[in-house]
């Protein structure tokens, strides 16, 4: 739990949660936090003790100690991109995410929807940008209209976006993203239901739970609509047969075609009944409030349950 991201104090969170949740009778479990100064495990009494980053071990009255699995719940770099599932991959530990290629492409929103527009999935129209290129306004108002979201590339809990509704507004929300990432990519805004389908293995089948229906006060599902109760997040969502057909169809196709593994949350708008998708996140919240936890107590799977069975998938 932690990262290196501004969603680290939302990672520590999720972990402890799940830390609470899993079976300490069937589990030995240490408290891991990577932070971007340091590695430690933190004990019942709150002390910090080394990892040893060359094996991930940890030394406990001079015993050590490796570990057979490890649940992930880093949200951002370096538990999301890639980073951390490369390194357990190339120590040939059990961890509870997706491979590293699959988490360094979804957590890439370009790279995401570049690889799955030809298998038929539908976006917004959209602008990329790299830090130090040259902004023409007018270029980008002409490519993807006003209103129009401008994002981090590469980010989550909606750091670095805004929405943008007068062209004189889009520099500053420009410079807003480059604080979170050096690539940029500018949306069309789609006006529509936004909903939100978590996809797992579960019991060695590819499970799409109940959908949620986002509903929020702001102008967008921002920081404060996510995290301090300016929306209301319905499970299951009030969308048509036909629409909670094809959403489910395509949330589960992606994480098929992706070879995906663990949780996934992938977010959609609907433009009449066809699903637009936003983003995947393979890493989504595990907080008791979080969507994927609703919706998997929706579907009659309760939190030790959820927790239990991502271990289980991969140590079997």
């Amino acid at each position: 739990m932690g990262g290196y991201s501004s969603e680290y104090k939302i990672s520590l969170q999720s972990g402890n949660v799940v830390y609470s949740y899993l079976n300490k009778d069937k589990f030995d479990l240490y408290r891991i936090h990577i932070l971007k100064d340091k590695w430690v495990y933190v004990d019942e009494n709150d002390l910090e003790h080394p990892v040893n980053k060359a094996d991930f071990s940890i030394a406990i009255d001079e015993n050590k100690i490796n570990f057979d699995c490890v649940f992930n719940a880093i949200h951002g770099t370096p538990g999301e991109d890639g980073l951390m599932h490369a390194y357990f991959e190339l120590l040939n530990i059990t961890h509870t995410s997706c491979g590293f290629y699959q988490a360094a492409l979804t957590f890439n929103k370009r790279d995401l929807l570049s690889v799955l527009k030809p298998y038929g999935v539908k976006s917004a129209a959209s602008y990329y940008l790299n830090k130090g290129d040259e902004i023409n306004e007018d270029s980008i108002i002409a490519k993807v209209k006003l209103p129009c979201f401008v994002k981090a590339n590469k980010s989550g809990s909606s750091y670095g976006i805004t929405k943008v509704h007068k062209k004189e507004d889009l520099k500053h929300a420009i410079e807003v993203a480059y604080k979170e990432d050096d690539e940029i990519i500018i949306e069309s805004f789609l006006k529509g239901t936004e909903v939100s389908v978590g996809v797992l293995k579960f019991n060695g089948k590819t499970t799409v739970l109940p959908i949620t229906e986002i509903v929020t006060e702001n102008d967008f599902f921002d920081y404060e609509a996510k995290y301090e109760g300016k929306s209301q997040e319905i499970t299951p969502a009030r969308i048509s047969k036909i629409q909670e057909e094809k959403v489910s169809y395509w949330a589960k196709t992606i994480y098929d075609v992706l070879k995906m593994t663990g949780f996934s949350r992938s977010e959609f708008i609907f433009i009449a009944d066809e699903p637009y998708l936003l983003e995947v996140n393979t890493t989504p919240g595990l907080t008791t409030k979080s969507i994927l936890p609703q919706q998997a107590a929706v579907a009659g799977i309760d939190l030790p349950t959820l927790f239990e069975n991502a271990i289980t998938e991969v140590l079997s």
